[in-house]
């Protein structure tokens, strides 16, 4: 395993790939010289240019070009001439390539027509390369007709043997070294797709996680407006109660500061095992407990009543097929139903809670005769009511009773997420 880096003009790309040492080592060599390229590309075509003027300089001054030239009479400055023309405009073949073609196939029909056939004339071979790696195809086309101008001019001037002979291989040549560019060009482009698709695959990955974050965040915020709205709610109202009997029953003052240190320890145990889970440390060091349920609607009641608010519960059916997630989802609605009705329905109120069980779901009204308004929580509770109840495609209705009756209501209706339960339906009712 190792890593391979792609380096383009917005930064370099890592990317990990199974393959054999000596292949590693040249992949490594060769992206290096790509880097170095990217960073520094005059150099790179400083040394290339530079190369192959060194190279014909040679061929200039030794006169190895008399060995194959059908004219070797030429003056040397033409030969001069000829071979910095088609050397020193390599310089600009990444930038100006079909520019660069042109000037070279000039010199180049001068080098065919004199009779000089240097061997310099080859480097248009890599120009064609860069036209085929860098240009539209029709762009190549019309490179190909140009760099047959010198080819036919020297077939027809000097020829040598049947024209086939002179012109067949140098084609061939040209139609190789422009699938060559060609394929590079394809695998580059390739390449660029998989890195641009990885990219937005990281940025999926990144918007996930964001969202799941959030939506963490938002169930834990909801599960602390629970927790903390209804048990301060219910303190608050012991400790009104407990105020008013402290003069004329301190038995009953007593009693409430009781049930103020039950609920506030109950209050702090819960927190804290919702603070656990979100520290850093191991799941397994968090204290676990189970999520509350339909059977301890009971206990909630019981509470809402001890802080001083009469409340009636009715309940008809069973729910022992409901799942745990829909009976948590109604425990905390009725929860925030009649927290709410504490901080809002004002002195004298009452509450009903009515749950029924059906073959179709579960449906939950909880109504008081108070005379307060809407929430005053810039509706957290309620928006938290209506998350619960659409995590289930429920139904949930909150708001004034119909008029002439006071209060407020809530009705609440999740459909049945698994079979009905065959057990037989059974009625409950208690008043306080």
């Amino acid at each position: 395993m190792y890593e391979i880096q792609y380096v383009y003009e917005d930064g370099p790309v890592t990317q990990d790939v199974d393959q054999h040492p000596l292949t590693r080592h040249v992949q490594r060599l060769t992206q290096r010289a790509r880097a170095f390229d990217g960073r520094r590309p005059l150099v790179w075509d400083l040394l290339v240019t530079g190369f192959f003027v060194v190279a014909a300089g040679i061929d200039y001054v030794g006169g190895g070009w008399r060995n194959i030239a059908p004219n070797t009479d030429l003056p040397g400055w033409l030969i001069a001439v000829l071979t910095l023309g088609m050397s020193l405009p390599l310089l600009s073949r990444r930038t100006r390539p079909m520019a660069v073609l042109a000037v070279m196939v000039g010199f180049g029909v001068v080098n065919s027509a004199s009779g000089a056939m240097l061997q310099i004339a080859l480097v248009q071979l890599i120009v064609l390369f860069n036209i085929a790696l860098r240009l539209p195809l029709k762009t190549l086309g019309w490179a190909g007709v140009l760099m047959m101008a010198p080819l036919v001019v020297g077939t027809v001037r000097y020829p040598r043997g049947s024209w086939d002979q002179q012109i067949v291989p140098q084609v061939w040549a040209y139609t190789l070294v422009a699938l060559l560019g060609i394929a590079v060009r394809s695998r580059q482009d390739h390449t660029r797709a998989l890195v641009e698709r990885a990219r937005q695959l990281e940025v999926e990955r990144d918007q996930q996680a964001r969202l799941a974050a959030a939506a963490e965040r938002t169930r834990i915020a909801r599960e602390m407006h629970d927790i903390i709205g209804h048990n301060l709610s219910v303190i608050t109202g012991l400790a009104d109660g407990g105020k008013y009997a402290a003069s004329k029953s301190p038995e009953r003052a007593a009693q409430a500061l009781d049930a103020i240190g039950s609920t506030s320890r109950q209050a702090l145990a819960e927190l804290r095992r919702l603070l656990d889970v979100l520290r850093d440390e191991a799941p397994e060091t968090a204290e676990l407990a189970p999520q509350p349920a339909l059977t301890d609607l009971d206990r909630l009641i019981d509470g809402v009543r001890s802080a001083g608010l009469p409340v009636r519960s009715t309940f008809h059916g069973r729910a022992d097929s409901l799942p745990q997630g829909q009976q948590l989802t109604v425990y905390r609605v009725v929860q925030e139903a009649l927290t709410n009705t504490m901080k809002h329905a004002g002195a004298g109120a009452t509450a009903a809670v009515d749950v029924s069980y059906a073959a179709d779901g579960v449906s939950v009204s909880v109504t008081d005769n108070g005379q307060g308004g809407a929430p005053s929580d810039g509706g957290r509770g309620l928006t938290g009511m209506r998350e619960r109840t659409a995590l289930y495609a429920g139904t949930l209705e909150a708001g004034p009773r119909p008029h002439p009756e006071p209060g407020w209501q809530v009705r609440l209706h999740l459909p049945r997420a698994s079979a009905p339960s065959t057990a037989l339906p059974t009625s409950k009712e208690s008043v306080q």
